[in-house]
C-alpha cells in the first residue's frame, strides 16, 4: 500500500468491480482507450491486475481517496506490455473515472508510483504508452518529467484500428545525492 496527503494506492477489492465498470462504460474515460467494457472484460482487468500484484509485488493498483474511502480509479507500475517497444521495462499508467478529473489526483498517483518503483525496483527508467489522441495522458506524462521517445512509437497490435498509433515516454532513475 502506498499512502499520500489525499490517496491510498492498494490492492483490489470485490467492492472496486462495480465502480470499475462504471468507468469502463463511461465514453468519456474510454473514448482513448477502446470500446466500452463488458462487465466481465472489466472483472477479468481487474483479476489480472490482482494477479500481476500477487506475482510481482506491484500493479496498477486501485486508487481510494483518503477522506472518503471512495474508488477513484487505478495508478501503478506493471511489466511493460507484450509486443510493446516496452516489454522487458516498466510501465507507469493510470486511469481515472471522468468526476476526478482535473483535480491533481493522477499527478499525485503517478508521482507515488514513481517514487514506490525508484525505492523498490532496480530499473534505469520507467516508461509509459498511450495512444497519440490521449492529450491529457501524454500531458501528465510530460509534467512528471517523462521524455517522449519517438523512435519506440508504433502501432499497438491490440488497440482498435483508430488507437493503434501509440507514443511511448520515459523517465529515468533520478541520480542519487551523495551528500
Amino acid at each position: 500500500m502506498i499512502e499520500t496527503e489525499r490517496l491510498i494506492l492498494r490492492g483490489w477489492r470485490d467492492s472496486d468491480r462495480e465502480p470499475f465498470h462504471a468507468m469502463g462504460q463511461d465514453e468519456r474515460v474510454m473514448v482513448t482507450l477502446g470500446p466500452l467494457l463488458w462487465r466481465d472484460e472489466t472483472d477479468a482487468l481487474i483479476d489480472r491486475m490482482q494477479a500481476i500484484l500477487d506475482t510481482h509485488g506491484f500493479t496498477f493498483w486501485a486508487i481510494e481517496r483518503r477522506a472518503d474511502g471512495a474508488f477513484l480509479g487505478f495508478c501503478g507500475l506493471k511489466p511493460g506490455a507484450e509486443d510493446t517497444p516496452i516489454e522487458g521495462e516498466i510501465e507507469i499508467g493510470w486511469r481515472l473515472a471522468h468526476a476526478y478529473w482535473g483535480q491533481g489526483y493522477a499527478r499525485e498517483a503517478a508521482q507515488a508510483s514513481l517514487d514506490w518503483g525508484w525505492a523498490n525496483l532496480d530499473v534505469p527508467s520507467i516508461a509509459a504508452i498511450t495512444t497519440i489522441e490521449n492529450v491529457r495522458s501524454w500531458g501528465l506524462m510530460e509534467r512528471l518529467g517523462m521524455v517522449r521517445a519517438p523512435q519506440d512509437d508504433f502501432d499497438h497490435p491490440r488497440a482498435i484500428e483508430r488507437l493503434r498509433p501509440h507514443i511511448t515516454y520515459r523517465i529515468a532513475r533520478p541520480a542519487v545525492n551523495p551528500g
